[in-house]
């Protein structure tokens, strides 16, 4: 059995001083990072395995990889409400919110319910993981139809005018995704993002020339029309 303190080992010895300056680059949070790549992390992950403890052991310790490794291996049948809430306030990273989102929180009961409630707190990745959330499971949800993805384009449309770069960056992604799942979502996330551009600030300027961008795009069009047909012959 791998313990707590073997993956601390381990990681301290695969510790590289420069890999954190440049992560610090790309806006990683350098506090209590070692600079092991999340690559590296999912072979270990993968050598380890599922173990919800041992994961709950692996966050308490602060460090940063250990937090995404943590991530990676906790289950998400396991994972609680108040584990969710402990861990996201304890995100003080891009990558971590969207990795222990992308890799946990989003396979979780509670995921739906923590992404309308997350999006709308004021703590910056907070926040950020209700848009992350929704983007991941625009993406990984598969079975939902579209009236739970409608939700929460008012909300989308809300955290439009966040000027925080980690907060806008997530709102563009959430909406994006939406608008990639079918024809009606792509239809409805184009004219939210014109709504959102006629609100006039520089984050909601962004969010959706960016989003119109790919959504008006011909591999985005073919893309759902596709599906649309695809659905239609079931």
């Amino acid at each position: 059995m791998t313990s707590k303190d073997d993956i601390i080992r381990e990681l301290r010895s695969l510790a590289n001083r420069d890999a954190v300056e440049g992560m610090a680059r790309f806006g990683i949070n350098p506090h209590n990072t070692l600079g092991v790549s999340v690559t590296t992390l999912r072979k270990i992950a993968k050598r380890v395995g599922t173990d919800h403890a041992l994961a709950s052991s692996l966050w308490s310790t602060g460090i940063h990889e250990a937090r995404l490794l943590a991530s990676l291996i906790d289950d998400p049948e396991r994972v609680t409400e108040q584990q969710m809430e402990r861990w996201v306030h304890d995100f003080d990273s891009w990558d971590v919110c969207d990795v222990c989102c992308n890799s946990l929180f989003g396979k979780t009961r509670f995921a739906y319910p923590k992404a309308l409630g997350w999006s709308s707190k004021d703590d910056e990745f907070v926040k950020r993981a209700g848009f992350v959330m929704m983007a991941v499971l625009a993406v990984h949800d598969k079975e939902s139809d579209d009236s739970r993805f409608l939700r929460f384009l008012p909300l989308i449309v809300r955290g439009s005018d966040d000027q925080r770069n980690f907060v806008k960056k997530a709102v563009n992604w959430a909406l994006r995704q939406i608008g990639k799942r079918s024809l009606l979502l792509n239809r409805t996330a184009v004219e939210i993002a014109k709504k959102i551009q006629d609100r006039g600030t520089r984050s909601a300027r962004w969010i959706a020339s960016d989003a119109l961008r790919e959504l008006n795009s011909k591999a985005v069009q073919d893309k759902v029309q596709a599906k649309k047909e695809k659905k239609s012959r079931r």
